[in-house]
């Protein structure tokens, strides 16, 4: 895998160089429109609309809209001019704690890997991240973009996880979210029953994208049926409940917490049982 982004590291007078891979990776399915007629394959066109001709790439150019109609044309030569130590440097501000970080600014992970200059200042700061609990506070331009970005020690890794700057935040000021309630007693300690019975280990294999599974499950039945849709497995989808009585709701959730984990434990000691038989 080649990196995407060579460039350094920098804090205080320390500079490592290294390489940005992708952490991540969204496999969405890629669906053509066809005319529904001949399933031919539609095409689109850059158009201008002056005069709706179409337009070749050569003649495209990028513009900044400063007023209606009106349009200033950056080259790429400008976006290099903007500042060109920045596209190739991490800098580091500040090194903060993760904790006091809302989720709310991460947005996309890269794994941070070092040249082979960089191998020992790279664990340097690596290791010393792992022992203050901190993470660097850092900005970048990527594609012509600057990007506020914490960096993490993860395993033997550094990650670069890009975040969003606080102006590009929406505030949920205009949004109706409800007040302080008095919940009432009773429903406020069985909804903290219902969350301890349901807190688990963190474990990310354990969650699955079962839609996209699904659909390509339907994209090779209707293969098999020559384009058909293939007849429905008779599933009935859930309908949302109408809650009415909280505290019913949140007792009937609690009892079939319950009984999951009473058949779980019979199984439990059901095999035991047989491994001790099978001794």
């Amino acid at each position: 895998m080649r990196p995407i982004w060579k460039g350094n590291i920098s804090f205080s007078l320390i500079t490592i160089p290294i390489g940005l891979y992708p952490a991540s990776r969204r496999e969405d399915l890629n669906f053509r429109l066809l005319r529904s007629s001949d399933l031919s394959p539609v095409n689109y066109k850059r158009v201008a609309q002056t005069d709706g001709r179409e337009v070749p790439w050569q003649d495209i150019v990028k513009g900044y809209e400063y007023d209606e109609g009106k349009y200033v044309v950056l080259k790429d030569e400008d976006f290099r001019r903007v500042d060109v130590e920045a596209t190739q440097t991490i800098d580091i501000i500040d090194f903060v704690k993760l904790e006091e970080i809302n989720p709310i600014y991460f947005d996309k992970p890269y794994y941070l890997v070092p040249q082979k200059a960089g191998t020992k200042a790279y664990a340097l700061l690596r290791d010393a991240l792992k022992r203050t609990g901190r993470v660097g506070i850092a900005k970048v331009v990527i594609k012509s973009r600057q990007h506020l970005a914490a960096i993490k020690p993860q395993n033997n890794a550094l990650v670069l996880e890009l975040m969003h700057f606080a102006d590009e935040l929406v505030k949920p000021t205009n949004l109706r979210l409800p007040a302080s309630l008095d919940v009432g007693t009773r429903e406020l300690e069985m909804a903290t029953d219902l969350i301890e019975r349901m807190t688990d280990e963190w474990n990310p294999e354990k969650y699955t994208d079962d839609y996209r599974s699904a659909l390509l499950k339907l994209i090779h039945d209707k293969v098999e049926h020559g384009g058909r849709t293939p007849p429905d497995n008779g599933r009935k989808k859930k309908k949302p409940a109408n809650v009415i009585d909280l505290a019913s709701v949140l007792q009937e959730s609690l009892d079939q917490m319950h009984a999951v984990g009473a058949e779980q434990r019979s199984s439990t000691s059901g095999r035991k049982r047989k491994r001790k038989e099978a001794a």
